[in-house]
């Protein structure tokens, strides 16, 4: 029997760099490790900006932390739909997959169902023939 290929390695095998480079943007983005490390860098952007007396670069009301921001975000928004998009792409395969699934087990049920009934019906016919017999049968 030749092996075949699952939903999920089809679909995986179809994946741009700029497919799985998303994801694992979507992923990094989408973790704790991302808002911690990115609440501390905060944390100490606005306190060595409060500390520095001299050469801030960047005074409250930190314009300069709000444009890296706004650029994550412009970035990070269709990043992430890119991966949300791929995501119910794998959905439908797998749903498809599933559904298919469903449809071949139905079919072998039903296959069955008649097997095992075609069966019940000759022992029934065996039965049937076999008290015909005894009631034909000559009593001794």
């Amino acid at each position: 029997m030749e092996d075949q290929k699952n939903w999920h390695e089809v679909h995986e095998e179809d994946l741009t760099f700029g497919d799985r480079l998303s994801d694992a943007v979507a992923n990094g983005m989408g973790s704790w490790t991302f808002i911690i490390v990115q609440t501390v860098i905060v944390l100490l952007w606005m306190a060595l900006n409060f500390v520095a007396f001299i050469n801030h670069w960047d005074p409250y009301p930190f314009i300069l932390l709000n444009l890296v921001f706004s650029t994550q975000a412009a970035y990070a928004a269709p990043i992430i739909m890119m991966a949300q998009n791929r995501q119910s792409d794998r959905d439908r395969l797998q749903a498809q997959a599933d559904y298919q699934t469903n449809i071949d087990a139905k079919l072998e049920i039903e296959a069955l169902a008649i097997q095992l009934n075609n069966m019940e019906v000759e022992k029934l016919d065996k039965i049937i023939n076999m008290l015909n017999e005894m009631r034909t049968a000559p009593a001794k």
